[in-house]
């Protein structure tokens, strides 16, 4: 097991370089939003027209395989078993439907081709309404998680540190601690991959050892998780106390004083051209992705 390379939290892709590397950490930054915000609200066709997006910007921004099937192809098929589970189960609405006219009338030509109930094998049941419900969890769940893994994979932890202190700054005129709440968020960022690997170093001591857990008892695997729980938390100490002796070896004193230019702000043709590609996916969203509130 390679936590390091199976999740895909706080990591980011070196090589290939890829053109969404290239792309300013703001304009990404709304992008994200926007992908996260446009889902409410949405038609279904809207939510499955995200979900078929974002496999094709992977595909279109050249990820390789090996990302793909760690992240993405786990993920979709989690949302697709979501999807089967939500749409076969209880509808939640206790109705029971009572024919106006005898059974034995002749059955007259119905006004529409309206059927609430949409698929019905067996004792499973798909109904509009579980449909709907199937349809709005499992693509939002994997355009949440998606969209952000994207994000994370493509721009670098200084790129985005760089961006919300740049679209913070006006902030600073309220005395807010803007830079120090940027260099926090940098240092989790950078802190994310040292627990994943604290984590995977301490799982695989403890599989080394052939433990017969069975012989254990319950008790003791919990005293035993205990104690490596106990590791886990002073290695992390540990890390993060070796961290802090760095940056005052390196004579920091406070994010004022000791300024560091992690990464170039400056928007390009190509950042103008996402950015235009923005608006067009709203005007999209507003006129053909609106549900109906009537």
């Amino acid at each position: 097991m390679d936590l390091l390379r199976s999740l895909p939290i706080g990591l980011y892709l070196e090589q290939p370089f890829t053109w969404l590397h290239k792309l300013d950490s703001r304009v990404k930054l709304a992008w994200l939003m926007s992908l996260i915000i446009s889902p409410l609200l949405a038609t279904p066709t809207w939510r499955l027209f995200l979900v078929a997006f974002l496999i094709i910007l992977t595909w279109c921004v050249g990820i390789p395989w090996r990302v793909q099937k760690n992240q993405m192809v786990w993920l979709l098929t989690f949302s697709v078993l979501l999807l089967i589970i939500t749409a076969i189960a209880p509808d939640g609405l206790a109705i029971d439907s009572n024919l106006r006219l005898p059974a034995n009338e002749l059955d007259l030509p119905q006004p529409t081709s309206y059927k609430y109930v949409v698929l019905e094998i067996g004792n499973a049941t798909i109904t509009r309404r579980s449909l709907d419900l199937a349809i709005r969890i499992s693509t939002l769940i994997f355009t949440l998680i998606y969209s952000s893994n994207i994000y994370l994979l493509t721009t670098a932890p200084e790129e985005i540190t760089a961006g919300l202190e740049k679209l913070l700054s006006p902030l600073k005129r309220f005395n807010l601690p803007v830079t120090e709440i940027v260099l926090t968020l940098t240092l989790s960022l950078r802190f994310i991959p040292l627990v994943l690997e604290e984590i995977q170093n301490l799982i695989r001591s403890v599989r080394t050892r052939a433990i017969k857990w069975k012989k254990l008892g319950i008790k003791k695997s919990l005293q035993l998780w205990l104690i490596v729980a106990e590791r886990l938390l002073e290695n992390l100490l540990s890390r993060a106390e070796q961290i802090s002796m760095a940056m005052e070896v390196r004579g920091f004193t406070s994010p004022n004083e000791h300024k560091v230019e992690w990464h170039t702000i400056k928007l390009y043709k190509a950042d103008y051209i996402a950015l235009f590609v923005l608006i067009i996916f709203w005007f999209a969203r507003i006129f053909w992705g609106q549900t109906s509130l009537n």
